[in-house]
Parts: structure tokens; C-alpha cells; sequence
């Protein structure tokens, strides 16, 4: 199946501090590209898979569930153990919520967490019909491109398929009950404009993990897709103070080599004023 612009995997050979980049639901990798890219060129050792269904057509997402999501960052975060002394997780949207997860269950061997626009519920009042409505009804409108920067576009899918969005609602469930078991340094930049997930859910993790030391930052110039937004760049410059602050010396490695991975079988098609709150503790 040909995959969407910019959504193969991607991987960088760095140096010995790794970071595992997750994508957002429906999305791909290109959504945070850029973000793993500027840590690749600091000398890190870059991980940023494809989620199983994502990235080619919507129909493909429907025949997978969370189990398929975490299982592929939980591999991946297993071969960066293996590789780095160090290792810092980041997530957009869903992505940040698989994190946490990770996170939860994989406790000291995960230095820290990045998290942009963080999702950890679903709102809207048809969620609770999804046990029923997914088979009466096979999708609805797509979710991607919620940016405010002119000219910039997210590749994703235009519709949602409701077996997977059943899925995702419960393991937002699932994460939630685990947050008090999250204890490593947090750093939760979030949009207040933000259409797709509210600030209440960067409200609520920050509220239930155990971190002692939390960071929050505000992003007043995008909306929810902010790796590719006005702010991206202030995302990408704060997650490379907090690791080098969480581990000195993360960055002064050079000469990056970037590979991105196209999946056997696979093809790659063409398209047609700032607020802040930290709370430093002892860490975990």
C-alpha cells in the first residue's frame, strides 16, 4: 500500500542518549518530522516509528486497536534501552499519551517525557455511542491539519474510522488509571486554541502523574498540530534543554546521519506572547 508524503519511519544513528518521537492518531510521522529531526541534529539517537495502520488510507487503521499502537513504540523503546544509556520519550497528541504509558510501565528506564498537546479523553458526546455506533457506521470526518500557520498541512487521514476511535477511547481509559505511576521529569507544552484536544487534558495529566518535576509550558501562536505551527521551533529548542538538562552533554555529539525507512512493500506517493509554570522537584 503506497504510504502518504513524509509518513515513513524514521531513524537516526546517534549518540549514546536516545529519543523514541511518537505520532498522533490518524496522523504519521511527518506531523513531528521536523521535531526528530532537530534532535538528530544534535547529535541524539532518534527513533520515530509508523503506528500499524497509519500513514497509507483510513480503511487500514480500522482493522487495528491500541494494543497495535503500544506494542510498536514499546519495541522500539526496547531497542533504544538496548542501544542508549539514556533514554527520553516524546509524543504529539496520541502519541504523547503512548508515552505515558511507557512511561508508567517501564519506570527508571525512561530519563523523561516531552509532551505536545497531549490527548488523554474523548469529549464529545457521541464518544459514549461508539460501543454501538462503530458498527452501524464506518467512519467520520478526519481530525488532521488543525494548524494555524498558513501554508502548512499535516498528512493524515481525512476520516476516522470508528472501530479504531472506539479503541483509542479506551486506551485513553487505560492511561489514565496509570498516570500516578508516571514519577520522570514531565515537560507538557500545550495550545490553549487547540481544536482537536482541550487544555483540560494536559490539565488533568499534569494533576495525576507523580512527577516532582513538572514543566508546563504554554504555545499561544498554534493550535493542535503545534510540531508544525508557529511555535515549533520553541518546542524543539525546550525539548533540547530538557534533555541536556536532564542529561548533560545529550547534545554535543556531530555529523548526523539521518535514514528514513520506507516498509518493505511500500511506496512512497506525491501529494496532489508566551506563558509558563514550572515546578522542579526531586525528580524520579
Amino acid at each position: 500500500m503506497p504510504l502518504l508524503p513524509g509518513a515513513e519511519p524514521f531513524r537516526h544513528d546517534g549518540g549514546d542518549i536516545g529519543v523514541l518521537v511518537c505520532h498522533g492518531f490518524t496522523g504519521s510521522p511527518q506531523s513531528v518530522r521536523p521535531w526528530a529531526d532537530h534532535l538528530a541534529d544534535r547529535g541524539l539517537t532518534v527513533s520515530l516509528p509508523l503506528l500499524p495502520g497509519h500513514g497509507t488510507r483510513w480503511q487500514d487503521l480500522a482493522v487495528t486497536g491500541w494494543e497495535d499502537w503500544y506494542a510498536e513504540v514499546d519495541r522500539e523503546l526496547r531497542a533504544l534501552t538496548e542501544r542508549c544509556r539514556q533514554v527520553f520519550l516524546c509524543g504529539l497528541s496520541m502519541g504523547g499519551a503512548l508515552a505515558l504509558r511507557l512511561a508508567a510501565r517501564h519506570g527508571s528506564a525512561v530519563s523523561g517525557l516531552v509532551l505536545v498537546n497531549p490527548a488523554n479523553k474523548m469529549h464529545e458526546r457521541a464518544a459514549v455511542a461508539l460501543p454501538v455506533l462503530r458498527h452501524l457506521v464506518p467512519s467520520t470526518k478526519g481530525i488532521v491539519s488543525d494548524i494555524a500557520k498558513p501554508g502548512a498541512v499535516e498528512s493524515g487521514y481525512h476520516r476516522v474510522p470508528l472501530h479504531a476511535a472506539y479503541s483509542l477511547r479506551r486506551f485513553f481509559r487505560v492511561v489514565d488509571a496509570e498516570l500516578p505511576r508516571v514519577t520522570q521529569p514531565l515537560l507538557v507544552l500545550h495550545s490553549p486554541q487547540d481544536h482537536v484536544v482541550p487544555p483540560v487534558d494536559s490539565a488533568r495529566i499534569l494533576a495525576r502523574v507523580s512527577s516532582r518535576d513538572l514543566t508546563e509550558r504554554l504555545l499561544e501562536r498554534s493550535y493542535h498540530v503545534a510540531t508544525l505551527d508557529h511555535d515549533a521551533e520553541r518546542i524543539f529548542t525546550e525539548t533540547t534543554a530538557f534533555i541536556e538538562r536532564l542529561a548533560p552533554g545529550a547534545g554535543t555529539a556531530a555529523a548526523p546521519v539521518a535514514e528514513s525507512i520506507t516498509p518493505l512493500g511500500a511506496a512512497v506517493v506525491e501529494p496532489g506572547g508566551d506563558t509558563e509554570r514550572t515546578t522542579a522537584g526531586g525528580g524520579a
